[in-house]
Parts: structure tokens; sequence; C-alpha cells
């Protein structure tokens, strides 16, 4: 990958995706009420972004509160994401960037054009909108969501 499309400090790109219940999710409509953790990951069903999505789930408190909601991008599609959701009780949302395929993904500088799929992103948004913290990790490398709940701790 060539150098990040985005850095820490700017404004995190704005998007409208559904989500695995076909519900439409805005990332500015949590703008003056939450921080959020914008997770891209490769596809639902494979073995380190269940791991991945599970850790979430599992450390949800952290990760879905008062303050901080989490949105996990692939391009996925709604059905998919939906058995995903049920299959392993996940509880927060994974949203579908299916179609037109990878626009999110490519915003933020994820998107493996000769893969057709994000890589491991993440991006820490405060609740003005600006990205105060990220990682972009390749597709066989798990993330720390250690490192995510400490980006998160140093907005309060």
């Amino acid at each position: 990958m060539s150098d990040p499309v985005l850095k820490v400090g700017d404004v995190a790109p704005d998007f409208t995706l559904s989500n695995q219940f076909g519900e439409r999710v805005t990332l500015s409509d949590f703008r003056g009420s939450k921080n959020v953790v914008v997770m891209f990951y490769p596809f639902a069903f494979t073995g380190i972004c269940t791991s991945e999505l599970c850790t979430l789930r599992d450390r949800s408190p952290e990760f879905d509160n008062d303050d901080t909601v989490t949105l996990s991008i692939s391009c996925d599609s709604v059905p998919s994401l939906k058995v995903f959701t049920e299959q392993e009780g996940l509880t927060h949302s994974l949203l579908s960037d299916f179609w037109p395929h990878g626009t999110v993904s490519t915003a933020y500088g994820v998107f493996l054009d000769d893969k057709g799929f994000p890589t491991r992103g993440t991006f820490v948004i405060d609740k003005e909108g600006v990205i105060r913290w990220m990682v972009i990790n390749g597709p066989g490398e798990a993330r720390d969501a250690d490192e995510y709940a400490s980006a998160l701790g140093s907005l309060s």
C-alpha cells in the first residue's frame, strides 16, 4: 500500500451505509454526541476477521457505550452480514460497503484494488468528526483492541 490517504487530524470522510439489518447509518449523525471507532475488515466468516469482531463483542462496554459507537465495515452484502451477526452473536453495527463496491473503503485509503476488499484499517474519530488515532494493517495482520481502547481513553 502507498502512503495513507488520511492522517491524524483530518476530518473523517462522511458516509452513509446500510447495516446488517438494512438500516441506514450515517457517520455524521454521531457528531457532537459520540466518539466513533470505524473498523474496516476484509470478509465476514474468515478467521482473523471473526476473531477481531468477536473481541469487540466480548469487550462491548468499552466500544459501545454512552460516549462511543463502533462501526465495522466490509464489502460483504447486507444479507451476509446479518447471518454473520446472528452466527457470532455480534452486538454492534456491521456496515456494507458492497455497492458501489468499496466506495467508503477507498475514501479511507484501505481498499485493495487488486484484491477487491478492504485491508484492516481502524480509525478513532472524536465527537467533532476528527481522526484522533489510526492504524492500517495488512489483510493477514490482526489488530490489537487494547490499542483502540487506549486511543479512546485519551479522548476523555
